[in-house]
């Protein structure tokens, strides 16, 4: 659910949903309480409610810090890797000038058929979670293929063809850590316990009593807006391939790789 809703709207529909949502859940709930539990609204229990309110707000606060961090964290993290993968990709090519023609076209068209396989058939399954490496198998294969059945001649291809490995080798290592990205998420006894905890934050927001009737909505939709913009941020990041904040494969059609589209 909550990959199809970053891949099939935009990130202000998604805000509009997620933190509107809440909101007028919220101040609903708060409507409904001051009409069934008139006594609330006298705040005769606020210090207690103030209390449990605090001590509540200041955990919860602490673990969805840590949570953010860590998954705006993975998303750069994200990005390294795909950028070291792609500037990888690129060497290979530049590296292959150094080759005779023969042996310089195929690897070429092994680095044509991995950008291409990645960009238009590993990034799609990505952006659903489902990131495939064998998708690639074949290209990677190839490239180590044709570096295999090469002899340099020269200290010079000597060099170049040294080089072309070990950036072959980066591609494999990145891809790696690219495809286990993709896969991960939040573990779920963290997600019943960050969209739980809002829950019971607002919950408790509804116990304290405020006799005017605009301003205990101002303070119910207040509280709910922050607690709908963060758990709005957790589903964002959450998944550093999909969505509009999503890692893009442009690395992949930049530099060197540009000849390849």
């Amino acid at each position: 659910m909550k990959l199809w809703l970053l891949n099939h709207l935009p990130t202000a529909w998604l805000a509009l949903l997620v933190v509107g949502g809440i909101i007028v859940l919220a101040l609903v709930a708060s409507t409904m309480t001051a009409r069934f539990f008139p006594v609330l609204a006298a705040g005769e229990n606020n210090d207690m409610v103030g209390v449990v309110l605090g001590m509540f707000g200041a955990i919860y606060g602490i673990i969805l810090a840590f949570v953010i961090v860590n998954l705006w964290t993975d998303l750069q993290t994200a990005k390294t890797v795909v950028a070291a993968e792609a500037s990888a990709v690129s060497q290979i090519v530049r590296d292959a000038e150094a080759f005779p023609p023969g042996t310089r076209d195929a690897v070429h068209g092994c680095v044509r058929e991995y950008v291409h396989t990645v960009v238009e058939r590993q990034w799609p399954l990505m952006t659903v979670g489902r990131g495939d490496a064998a998708v690639t198998t074949h290209a990677v294969d190839g490239m180590y293929r044709v570096l295999a059945a090469y002899e340099p001649r020269s200290f010079s291809e000597q060099s170049f063809y040294q080089e072309a490995l070990s950036s072959l080798n980066e591609v494999a290592a990145q891809r790696r850590a690219r495809i286990s990205q993709s896969h991960d998420e939040l573990p779920d006894l963290l997600q019943v316990l960050i969209f739980g905890g809002a829950g019971v934050i607002v919950l408790i927001t509804l116990l304290y009593g405020v006799r005017d009737r605009r301003l205990r909505l101002l303070f119910v939709g207040t509280v709910a807006a922050l607690i709908g913009f963060s758990l709005l941020l957790v589903i964002v990041l959450d998944c550093p391939f999909a969505g509009d904040m999503s890692v893009s494969p442009q690395p992949f059609k930049a530099s060197a790789l540009a000849r390849f589209w």
